[in-house]
């Protein structure tokens, strides 16, 4: 079983350490053809990337936040992204087909 954080964001990055997530990996970008049952997926994905990371027997993790429109396309910070709510919250994602 391996905890990977996806995030190209340095910030987030740097938030994930401070809050002290475990993971095995931190890696900019998922490839989904690599998730084994069990494994957990912790970040902000697209849908349908979460739906496969479930649909292969993951566990997916999301990175959410309260980002006002203000931030939205902005490089956050660790902090900022704490005076945003960051959390972590899991999620089971199908595909309806």
């Amino acid at each position: 079983m391996t905890t990977s954080f996806v995030s190209r964001h340095p910030g987030a990055h740097d938030w994930a350490a401070a809050e002290g997530l475990a993971v095995d990996a931190v890696i900019d970008h998922l490839d989904p053809s690599i998730i084994a049952p069990g494994d957990v997926v912790i970040g902000s994905l697209p849908v349908n990337l979460a739906a496969e990371v479930c649909a292969r027997g993951g566990r997916y993790l999301n990175l959410s936040l309260d980002l006002p429109a203000s931030l939205r396309g902005v490089e956050l910070t660790a902090q900022q992204m704490r005076d945003c709510g960051a959390r972590v919250e899991e999620y089971r994602v199908i595909r309806c087909f």
